[in-house]
């Protein structure tokens, strides 16, 4: 009881300092509006629904930088492609974009209800040019994919979600496939997807993953799959840990690099 009450208060302070109409959001929220508008960098906003687990990635990306983002896109060419893989509703995307002017990024969201929040969010911000929405999921197989979609912008979608959760079939592309897709060579890979980073992440080949610089990935609690079974495997690819943030021993963010 005490640790909610001490995390609401700081996503009150968090609101109100990191947002340039935080006054506006706690209000939108206590009254329940059906939406909720992040105004941030003067300017740029994240529009999303009102509930919990869609706001949680907005508090992570924008008011905490929980992607270290300078340090991710530090020391790159002036121009780089990015793979954003469980884009959500566009945060990560838009952050880096609006760091990086030569960035281009191909987003890639499996949930229809969350992806047209991301292509809205693209949008708004000005980024259409630089930032290609796939309405996908990323898999080790093309084709289709059972996934389970909680509606409503929900950053819990995925096979980690509750086994009541509604499911759905959504069209599946390879990491292979996503990379083609890029115009530019590949140098950050960012994967946060709810439990198919195995299947994503060891179902491609490393060879596959040649030109990219940095990845940073959540990875979650997966029966039968661990950690050190992706460090192997990014080991092979030329990755090696520079950070890790554990949650739980099976649940947490790690931060990879080309060059240790």
């Amino acid at each position: 009881m005490i640790h909610d009450v001490g995390r609401a208060f700081r996503r009150v302070r968090q609101t109100l300092t990191a947002f340039d109409n935080g006054a506006t959001v706690l209000v939108d929220m206590a009254r329940r509006a059906d939406e909720l508008n992040f105004r941030f960098d003067h300017g740029r906003t994240i529009s999303l629904p009102n509930v919990p687990g869609a706001r949680v990635p907005v508090y992570e990306i924008l008011a905490e930088n929980a992607y270290r983002l300078d340090w991710f896109t530090a020391d790159l060419p002036a121009e780089f492609g990015v793979l954003d893989i469980g884009g959500h509703v566009g945060c990560f995307s838009v952050a880096l974009a609006a760091l990086r002017p030569g960035a281009r990024v191909w987003t890639f969201e499996a949930s229809p209800s969350t992806a047209a929040y991301t292509q809205r969010n693209v949008e708004q911000n000005g980024f259409a040019d630089r930032v290609d929405v796939r309405n996908v999921a990323v898999s080790s197989k093309a084709g289709t994919l059972e996934f389970a979609d909680n509606g409503g912008g929900s950053g819990l979608n995925g096979i980690t979600s509750p086994a009541d959760a509604p499911r759905i079939s959504v069209p599946a592309i390879t990491f292979q496939d996503a990379r083609a897709l890029a115009s530019l060579p590949v140098r950050l890979v960012k994967i946060d997807t709810e439990g198919a980073e195995y299947d994503i992440v060891l179902g491609s080949d490393p060879e596959e993953w040649r030109d990219v610089e940095r990845v940073v990935l959540e990875y979650h609690d997966v029966p039968g799959h661990g950690w050190p079974e992706l460090e192997s495997f990014f080991a092979e690819a030329g990755l090696v840990e520079v950070a890790r943030e554990d949650t739980t021993d099976r649940l947490g963010t790690v931060w990879l690099s080309r060059k240790a």
